[in-house]
């Protein structure tokens, strides 16, 4: 691995904090540890908890939160299944219940509005826990579903679980034929016209849809109902054409061809089950995880079965259990980030100058390169002839690696030195990306030119997002590791700074896909065009700087609240967080901004913020799921964003120089 350099009286050129060699420039000079910055020692302090949160396997993992939607689906899952037991009930309720807010409802991010669909489940799980209809808590619930117009309002999603324990009846469920499993893949509306999470919910429902199985619950949710008359389904469609194929799709359910019928439920449970991974999971998340056991469990798997039973098993491993005041409380991630955190955490600790041989990034790096996947999955059925190279988000997921986690592991590996399986690897990695490139110049996350918008119409498709575009944050990811590979002047790269560049928006700044929102967008896209060799005094670079400096909060720090992807008021507006921090001062750096107080003062929000442990607390949801519709906190950003900034700005002489007074200090 790479060795630290010295000079030529053998002393190391970089400085060594609490035994730890910190290779780079040095930028206290020769001053000594005694007057290290409060910035410098909020580094120290961060980087050494970043350190200790590796796991012994050599991965890092955070918690990935959502909302109570996961737990109130896990026992509604276990309750149709009959496998619910109080071990696992009475924890989760008592998560659920701690999320209520005042007035009676559930959100779907911190601090955020009332969801209907989300206050609905979280109720019907707690009707299944006991919870009396005419408790408090419970009115409170009820009345805020009323006033939001009833069960009859609430998400697809949600009225598809009612209408498995009697509480909505099926007829009135837009139409989805398993039928569509054996569309081609050049037929409009194929499952690969779908988001790969989309097409691994959608196949397992159309069994669900068809088979309408109804287990009765053993009480009512009548008190839900407003008892208004609900438009009829097929309006909620965009377009007549949409109308008259749900419409289309609503009388074949009623008399389906027999025999087609028959092979389209076989190919669709055959579908199903050779897309489940290794640990159990489809996809590695929660949607199409629990549509398929339900979906196999209806056409005959039985739960001894080694499918069901590693499924089922599975869910175990993405339950977090917690001891609190209140007592003992159960929740289920979504998903699980091991690479993804893994990478974040690598190239952090490199910017904060930890060197490329210390152990925590070797057994790190050996621990990325044993889940390179070197198999083809969905995406090759646009690409076919692109060689398999890439990495996916969670433990396992072999089906579904994506551009953006093989983006940030390129980018990681590379700090890593001399380790003779990195070149290999990241050179699979690199053709890998440059071939999954879509069309128009971007990069989607998971699949290329995944691009029919029509899908989006259906009315079956009002759960979130169910395509997945190129979008700036993941080209800028790729752009940016195709960059550091020596390949900025490239066609593939050229490109993508070409789609970037097209799709600034009008006040300077990038819509974020993947996390909350323009802040993130324009945090990733900055640094990628820099990289790719736009120079710092381009328009294009002033005005996403200038729109940065704009939304600095008062106390100077950055923030956007998740109601941003849906009211342009909330854009680049929100309480300060340390991983939105991070990511303004990440592009700031890169762009080496002239204002050199805004900088200090998003400094100095981190240093006053932090932790005595390092640490920073960030209950804010900054992550993205589906804009405007499911969000997450990843617990591990909060930590490895402000560390990779402190780390960029500190070891940099040039941005050293405008920071050595202490952050908030006259320069």
């Amino acid at each position: 691995m790479g060795a630290t350099l010295s000079t030529s009286d053998g002393n190391p050129t970089g400085a060594r904090r609490d035994g730890i060699l910190i290779e780079g420039p040095g930028p206290l000079g020769t001053g000594g540890e005694g007057q290290r910055s409060t910035a410098e020692a909020a580094l120290d302090r961060a980087r050494d908890l970043l350190l200790a949160r590796q796991q012994p396997g050599g991965w890092w993992q955070g918690e990935l939160e959502t909302n109570v939607t996961m737990e109130a689906e896990d026992l509604l899952l276990r309750e149709f299944l009959g496998i619910r037991t109080e071990v696992e009930t009475e924890p989760t309720a008592r998560w659920i219940r701690s999320k209520q807010h005042a007035e009676g409802a559930w959100a779907t991010f911190y601090g955020g509005p009332g969801d209907l669909s989300t206050t609905i489940e979280a109720y019907a799980a707690l009707r299944l826990a006991g919870d009396p209809p005419d408790a408090e808590h419970m009115c409170r619930a009820r009345d805020f579903v009323l006033a939001q117009g009833g069960i009859e309002r609430s998400r697809v999603f949600t009225r598809l679980w009612l209408a498995l324990f009697g509480e909505w009846p099926w007829h009135r469920l837009p139409a989805i034929p398993p039928e569509v499993v054996l569309l081609p893949s050049w037929f409009p509306l194929n499952v690969y016209d779908f988001a790969c999470w989309a097409r691994q919910t959608i196949v397992p429902l159309s069994i669900v849809r068809a088979l309408r199985p109804v287990r009765p619950l053993g009480f009512s949710l009548g008190e839900l109902r407003t008892g208004r008359p609900t438009p009829p389904e097929e309006r909620r469609g965009k377009g007549r054409w949409m109308h008259r194929l749900d419409t289309a799709l609503r009388g074949y359910e009623r008399h389906p061809v027999g025999p087609v019928r028959r092979n389209a439920l076989r190919r669709a449970a055959e579908w199903i089950v050779a897309r489940q991974e290794a640990d159990g999971s489809w996809g590695g998340i929660q949607p199409p995880w629990v549509y398929s056991l339900i979906a196999l469990h209806l056409v005959g798997y039985p739960l001894s079965h080694p499918v069901l039973r590693s499924g089922l098993a599975g869910l175990e491993r993405f339950t977090v259990r917690e001891e609190t005041p209140d007592g003992p409380v159960r929740r289920l991630e979504a998903c699980q980030s091991p690479v993804w955190d893994t990478a974040l955490a690598m190239v952090a600790l490199a910017d904060a100058g930890v060197p490329a041989d210390h152990p925590a990034l070797t057994t790190a790096a050996d621990w990325l390169l044993a889940e390179e996947i070197r198999v083809p999955g969905d995406w090759s059925v646009r690409r076919p002839r692109v060689e398999p190279g890439g990495w996916a988000f969670e433990f396992d997921n072999d089906g579904y690696p994506d551009t953006d986690d093989t983006a940030e592991v390129l980018l990681a590996l590379r700090r890593c030195g001399a380790h003779p399986a990195l070149r290999p690897a990241m050179e699979r990695g690199v053709r890998w990306l440059c071939g999954m490139q879509s069309a128009d110049g971007g990069w989607a996350a998971f699949d290329a030119d995944n691009t029919r918008a029509i899908a989006r119409d259906l009315p079956f498709c009002d759960f979130g997002e169910v395509i997945d575009p190129p979008s700036a944050d993941v080209t800028a990811h790729v752009v940016e590791a195709l960059c550091a590979e020596g390949l900025a002047a490239s066609i593939p790269v050229r490109r993508g700074v070409a789609w970037l560049l097209r799709h600034q928006e009008a006040d300077g700044s990038w819509f974020g896909r993947w996390g909350a929102n323009h802040v993130y967008g324009t945090g990733a896209v900055v640094p990628a065009l820099i990289a790719a060799g736009v120079p710092r005094e381009d328009p294009r670079i002033v005005r996403a700087v200038c729109w940065l400096h704009r939304r600095q909060n008062a106390d100077g720090g950055w923030g956007e609240d998740m109601r941003s992807y849906r009211d342009p008021a909330w854009r680049g507006q929100g309480d300060s967080t340390a991983s939105q921090t991070g990511w303004a001062l990440l592009a700031l750096h890169a762009a080496r901004s002239d204002d050199s107080a805004s900088v200090r003062r998003g400094v100095d929000w981190l240093v006053r913020t932090q932790r005595p442990d390092g640490g920073w607390d960030e209950p804010q949801y900054t992550g993205t799921g589906f804009p405007g519709d499911f969000y997450i906190n990843y617990h591990l950003y909060r930590l490895v964003f402000p560390v990779s900034a402190l780390g960029r700005l500190l070891r940099d002489p040039d941005d050293f120089a405008r920071l050595r007074t202490d952050p908030g200090e006259p320069s």
